[in-house]
């Protein structure tokens, strides 16, 4: 993943003796400052432990805690025997709150992703397959797998099931450069309403490692979604692996109201709005 190129040294790399802050600390935010500010770029090989010693005037062990710090939090990759590097950014996905597919979140973050449509048919839905879609088992559906890119990387292992009747044409469509929910709402009138996602890790089996180009037995996350239409039936069943050395989801949190026993509209405390809200009564029957 490494390019291997050496930055050139930067004497902006300092730390404060007389600072509160634990020297590792700083070392930590003076490393991370250059990567923010592109003067380390992703694949760049970071100064060794030594070079980094006679630079700042530390000890090897609080550069390597610096080091250690960093890897954990996905600034840097450490490879034995070579050193170590500046990771590629992680590509951030909503996972909640708004439902957008992952070719819409990689086009908003400046990254067209290419996808390799690993097959692509029609085909009777198994027990499985047919609950997700609240179909008869049997019934026709539209099964892809896809291989997504960006940057000529691939970064996520999808397959998606949906209903033949729904998008007939979609067992045929061209997905390599294309958003399959743009398609949806442009060939086949569907418009996704709501969807519910649930994220899971788990570890890349011998195929998934080979497809995504990592070990075995790395670190994946693990995706499953149900989308709907806005009359309630459900339109898609996806299952993404997503490599997690690329991946960060981003959820939004909304504190909102909730009802009371009686209808009131209260808080998560139980009070009501200022005014005192508005009170249901049912009628005695």
């Amino acid at each position: 993943m490494s390019s291997g190129r050496k930055p050139p040294p930067d004497r902006s790399l300092r730390v404060d003796r007389s600072s509160p802050l634990p020297l590792h600390v700083q070392v930590t935010q003076a490393l991370r400052d250059q990567i923010v500010r592109g003067a380390w770029k992703p694949g760049d090989r970071v100064p060794g432990d030594l070079e980094l010693c006679s630079e700042l005037g530390i000890s090897r062990t609080t550069i390597r805690q610096a080091l250690a710090e960093m890897a954990h939090e996905g600034w840097v990759v450490r490879e034995r025997g070579r050193g170590t590097f500046v990771a590629p950014p992680k590509l951030t996905e909503t996972a909640v709150e708004r439902l957008s597919g992952f070719f819409e979140d990689m086009v908003a973050l400046g990254y067209p992703p290419v996808s390799q449509v690993l097959h692509q048919e029609d085909r009777p839905a198994d027990e499985q397959i047919a609950a997700r879609l609240n179909v008869r088992p049997g019934t026709r559906i539209v099964e892809i797998e896809r291989l997504r890119f960006v940057e000529d990387e691939p970064v996520v292992l999808t397959t998606t099931y949906l209903p033949l009747a729904l998008a007939p044409g979609l067992a045929t469509a061209d997905l390599t450069r294309r958003s399959l929910y743009e398609y949806l709402e442009t060939e086949c009138g569907l418009t996704l309403a709501r969807g519910q996602r649930t994220i899971e890790a788990v570890a890349a089996d011998a195929r998934q490692a080979r497809l995504l180009r990592i070990r075995k037995g790395a670190p994946l996350v693990y995706l499953q979604s149900v989308s709907y239409l806005a009359d309630g039936r459900p339109i898609e069943y996806y299952r993404a692996l997503h490599r997690g050395d690329r991946s960060r989801f981003e959820v939004e949190l909304v504190r909102g109201r909730e009802r009371g026993a009686a209808g009131s509209d209260v808080d998560r405390f139980g009070r009501l709005p200022p005014g005192g809200g508005t009170v249901r009564r049912r009628n005695a029957t």
